[in-house]
């Protein structure tokens, strides 16, 4: 997988509490991410249940565009 996906939410492909567990995100809803995922949950890079969990429980410290997504998804 490429960096950018990794980074985001194939980087958010969820368990059942994850931010994005409602549906697959699209490519701008990654691009909307990729900061915040790699500052606030560069650890679980890689791993999509968990870069999912990390992006909804700090929902409250990520930029706008970003929440609007994990919000969309359900997180």
């Amino acid at each position: 997988m490429n960096k950018t996906v990794l980074i985001s939410i194939t980087l958010l492909a969820l368990s059942g509490a994850s931010a994005f567990a409602q549906s697959a995100a699209t490519p701008q809803e990654k691009m909307a991410c990729r900061g915040d995922a790699q500052s606030l949950c560069a650890e679980h890079i890689g791993k999509p249940s968990e870069m999912n969990a990390c992006l909804a429980a700090n929902k409250a410290r990520l930029s706008e565009p970003c929440r609007k997504v994990v919000e969309a998804h359900g997180g």
